[in-house]
């Protein structure tokens, strides 16, 4: 197992969320306006979304969302390895329950965890065997590029 590198902390992730909140709810919000949805459905829809876009964008995209990729973090295994689906099942759906099931508290333990751990994992990235770090993407390497 590889040693933790460069973790990224509270506020750069929390302004990575911000920003991914964005890139769903304006969207959502216009068409649903537009289109002249309820705010019950609006808000369904969102949720969703929210849900589907945190599971597949990491998976696709090598641990960014388009609010990390912004901020310049992505979610990565401890071992530095790129995210699957079953990491990030763990992380977002076992972890949102965690977090429902304690009323929000471990949502509120995670953000000290993340403030104030040294390698500032959170409730879900302990649960997923991840964490949340400044370092890029290996290049992969090709087997017909010879180094």
């Amino acid at each position: 197992m590889e040693e933790i590198q460069r973790p990224a902390g509270f506020w750069i992730r929390l302004g990575a969320s911000i920003l991914d909140s964005l890139v769903i709810s304006i969207p959502i919000f216009v068409i649903g306006f537009i289109i002249g949805m309820s705010q019950d459905v609006l808000e369904g829809i969102q949720g969703l979304t929210n849900v589907l876009y945190s599971l597949i964008v990491p998976v696709i995209w090598a641990g960014y969302t388009v609010g990390k990729r912004v901020c310049g973090i992505r979610i990565v295994k401890v071992d530095g390895s790129n995210v699957g689906i079953g990491t990030m099942l763990l992380r977002v759906i076992v972890a949102g329950f965690v977090y429902v099931i304690t009323l929000g508290i471990a949502a509120i333990v995670s953000a000290f965890m993340v403030a104030f751990r040294k390698d500032k994992r959170s409730v879900h990235d302990l649960i997923a065997n991840t964490y949340v770090t400044f370092n890029k993407p290996e290049e992969a390497t090709s087997p017909y590029h010879q180094n």
